[in-house]
């Protein structure tokens, strides 16, 4: 299955043709990048899955070297009970025969476990059975949902669970059936549906739900978490990273958003009566630009390596998106005198001041692109404290004031020819998608737990109302 991965052969292809290396290479590349996002997952049961992707690339390496593998794929359709099982011994079992696992040792985090993810099976870790016991040809029932295993069941269970397995194969129809599928209206009208992320681990989730590429990547994450400030090469390997596993597909990266209710010791930024309206991100990007240099610098030598675009928090003004391209210029210049390979990819800003919307006309003529973020937008329109629990009856972002501010900024940038996507909480509102559609906006960006949500009520929608 991780063979058939077109996210994982996309990389690998991408790798060899942008940066002209042998196959051998690339593949070892990608499987060091996919085993190192998994394992640096929270998710345990994630986390595991980098041992069976370095296995996996291995095996390939050795394929392309020409080396012989052993054949274990001959067996009749079983539940498979045992000790345990490697990775190489499970991948080269036919999967279309494996109705389910029990294993006596591991965790949910073992090379079964993460199988069965991949393949959608029942599987049950670190059961206490007797091995001893059990013998080929019994009837058994696996519950993954129950954690419960029943060896020589009744005719009653055995019905029961027939008829389970059918919904589920149901629901998993219609889930896998969009995959793949254009986010396209019945009036034609096509949506780039992107996911939001904080660090490179979360491109697994991004490329398990089919996203067309990353709408938001919140570098602060690089910064949060450490004593001091990342290197210039810690961030441009991470940038890199995420590129080369998108494998061409947009990754559109926000420049530091610290402060806030985000905050990291070492910036010292001291504290603030109203930290949501004080000194944060490109506020301390412009004030202290040797911060914004390093991270500048990364990002136009990661984009070297595939569709990365450059996004900048917190505009409010026209002077400090001519202040960021001067900056940006200065980096180039530093680049090019150090014969530093580098690209200046696409450069856009987030709409999330109600000073943004109000100016996105002469914006919009300087920058290549819009992302609406709907959290500050709300929070700054209604005057309102998002992180004051006192106020939650009274944050409201389906206020009409906001959707009339995304409504004014979608008009301004379509009339300059620019692009203008949402990346906000309210992207993933199911309720608005179609008031989105109808007001031309041209990409989501959600949780990758949304995309096929959000993907089926556009399928479903039409963005001309009738």
């Amino acid at each position: 299955m991780m063979l058939e991965d077109e996210d994982y052969l996309d990389a690998i292809h991408n790798m060899i043709s942008t940066e002209k290396v042998n196959a051998e290479y690339a593949v070892a590349v990608t499987g060091d990048n996919f085993s190192e996002m998994f394992s640096g997952m929270d998710d345990d049961y994630m986390k595991a899955r980098a041992a069976d992707i370095k296995d996996i690339s291995n095996r390939l390496g050795r394929n392309l070297a020409g080396a012989e593998e052993t054949d274990l794929g001959a067996m009749e359709p079983s539940i498979i009970v045992a000790d345990d099982l490697s990775p190489s011994e499970t991948v080269q079992m036919d999967k279309e025969k494996i109705l389910a696992f029990v294993t006596v040792h591991g965790s949910v985090n073992s090379h079964t476990a993460i199988l069965a993810r991949m393949m959608n099976i029942p599987a049950l870790i670190g059961v206490p059975v007797d091995l001893n016991e059990i013998h080929t040809g019994m009837q058994a029932v696996v519950d993954g949902f129950n954690g419960e295993v029943i060896f020589e069941p009744s005719e009653e269970i055995c019905q029961k669970t027939i008829i389970r397995i059918k919904e589920e194969e149901e629901k998993l129809r219609l889930l896998h059936a969009l995959k793949g599928k254009e986010n396209i209206t019945l009036d034609g009208k096509r949506i780039d549906i992107y996911a939001n992320i904080g660090n490179v681990s979360d491109i697994g989730y991004v490329l398990e739900n089919d996203a067309g590429g990353i709408g938001l990547f919140r570098s602060e994450f690089l910064y949060l978490g450490r004593t001091d400030f990342p290197t210039e090469e810690e961030q441009y390997q991470a940038y890199k990273q995420a590129a080369q596993m998108m494998a061409g597909k947009k990754v559109v990266i926000r420049t530091l958003d610290i402060g806030a209710d985000k905050q990291a010791d070492y910036f010292n930024l001291g504290k603030e009566d109203n930290p949501a309206m004080g000194y944060r991100a490109i506020r301390i990007c412009l004030k202290q630009q040797d911060i914004f240099k390093t991270q500048l610098r990364a990002l136009l030598r990661a984009a070297v390596h595939g569709n990365i675009s450059i996004m900048y928090p917190m505009i409010t003004s026209t002077e400090e998106v001519s202040e960021i391209y001067g900056i940006v210029k200065e980096v180039q210049e530093e680049l090019e005198a150090a014969q530093v390979p580098y690209r200046v990819p696409e450069q856009g800003i987030m709409i999330e001041t109600p000073a943004a919307v109000m100016i996105s006309d002469e914006l919009a003529e300087m920058v290549d692109f819009f992302s609406v973020g709907t959290n500050d937008l709300t929070q700054y329109t209604l005057a309102i404290d998002r992180q004051n629990e006192k106020l939650d009856d009274f944050y409201k972002p389906h206020h009409k004031a906001i959707l009339r501010m995304i409504q004014i900024a979608a008009d301004n940038a379509h009339k300059c020819g620019k692009w203008i996507g949402i990346c906000g909480e309210l992207g993933a509102d199911l309720e608005l998608t179609e008031e989105f559609l109808r007001m031309g906006i041209d990409e989501l960006s959600v949780s990758p737990s949304m995309v096929l949500k959000i993907r089926r009520i556009v399928r479903e929608s039409r963005a001309v109302q009738a």
